[in-house]
């Protein structure tokens, strides 16, 4: 490329949190203290930045990062999962996408004890058990639902007359018909699902929505998305949201007809664990190599209806895949 790769917007910030960054801690509810503390180990703490910005143009290529092998199928499996508006993790463990998988256990092993004493198991088991089960289940049904979840507030915002209002849909329908419009905005911020915040019924393991909102813009005659995230995992979460945001945006282009423009993903907290460090370090040393193309099925014309069969990736290539544990932040007290 005659110009500089686009990936290195991300390494550049990586550097960026190394060399400027500040540390601080993180709050971990009991239980997962407890889980730190029976192995000996401390938790981790982050190194972090705050308001940072980075932009992608698909017309330079679909930005998979490839200064590491990202996790492609996770990636849409969750997106589609997301589209869908469900809450209930049931899908995704059945596509074999654990991603959500300690958030619903956290919920049950803190709050089911009060309703069923003899019930409680380890995280594994519980994740076999919704896996066995069917999905009208009422164990899978209660506690696969981790309430807090992006796709609820995209598709199924509870309004305060009893509607679920699909955002998204109003946004698709508004870019249709009047596209010069400023006001396509989706917002996942709600606080009567957070922590304290949160109305009987509606607490959450999950912290409070990392993806604020985004904002479908014309410009141009293309189609550009922005993206606000309060807080950012630059290392393992950050790759996946790039990549996410950028396929909806080609997927909603594609639905109202809106040739594709750029992915501006901004951030407010974006940081480094301190417990990712020595992978961090090796992606630095790394060049990028050519990104990727996807393809999408041109017979989809509703943003419903694609599958994981509709979306291909094409020439992707990588580097090795650097692993880091995740660490399991935020929980809420629920006070007696």
């Amino acid at each position: 490329m005659s110009q500089k790769h686009p990936e290195y917007q991300y390494l550049d910030l990586m550097q960026d949190i190394l060399d400027n960054g500040f540390n601080k801690p993180l709050f971990f509810n009991q239980v997962v203290l407890d889980e730190y503390a029976s192995k000996g180990e401390e938790p981790p703490f982050i190194r972090s930045v705050f308001g940072r910005q980075i932009r992608f143009d698909l017309s330079d290529g679909f930005p998979l990062l490839t200064t590491k092998k990202t996790f492609w199928r996770g990636i849409t499996t969750e997106l589609l999962w997301f589209l869908s508006g469900s809450s209930n993790i049931k899908p995704l463990i059945d596509a074999n996408n654990h991603i959500w998988d300690e958030w619903a256990w956290k919920h049950y092993h803190m709050w089911a004890v009060e309703n069923a004493p003899k019930e409680d198991m380890e995280q594994d088991a519980f994740i076999a058990k919704l896996l066995e089960l069917p999905e009208t289940d009422p164990f899978v049904q209660k506690w696969g639902d981790i309430i807090t979840i992006y796709g609820r507030m995209w598709r199924r915002w509870p309004a305060k007359d009893g509607r679920e209002i699909d955002q998204l849909a109003w946004a698709i329908e508004g870019l249709k018909n009047r596209p010069e419009r400023k006001s396509y905005v989706v917002s996942a911020w709600n606080p009567d699902f957070i922590y304290e915040m949160a109305s009987e019924g509606q607490h959450s393991q999950v912290p409070p929505f990392c993806h604020t909102m985004f904002q479908f813009q014309v410009a141009n005659g293309k189609l550009n998305l922005g993206l606000y995230q309060r807080s950012g995992d630059l290392f393992l979460g950050v790759p996946f949201n790039i990549a996410s945001y950028a396929l909806l945006l080609q997927m909603v282009s594609q639905i109202v007809g809106i040739p594709p423009g750029e992915f501006v993903h901004t951030f407010g907290d974006v940081h480094l664990y301190s417990n990712h460090m020595e992978q961090v370090n090796e992606q630095l040393t790394r060049g990028p190599l050519p990104f990727p193309t996807v393809k999408l099925n041109p017979e989809i014309k509703n943003i419903d209806d694609f599958k994981i069969e509709d979306i291909t990736l094409e020439n992707y290539e990588s580097h090795g895949a650097l692993r880091a544990p995740i660490a399991n932040i935020g929980g809420f007290i629920k006070k007696k």
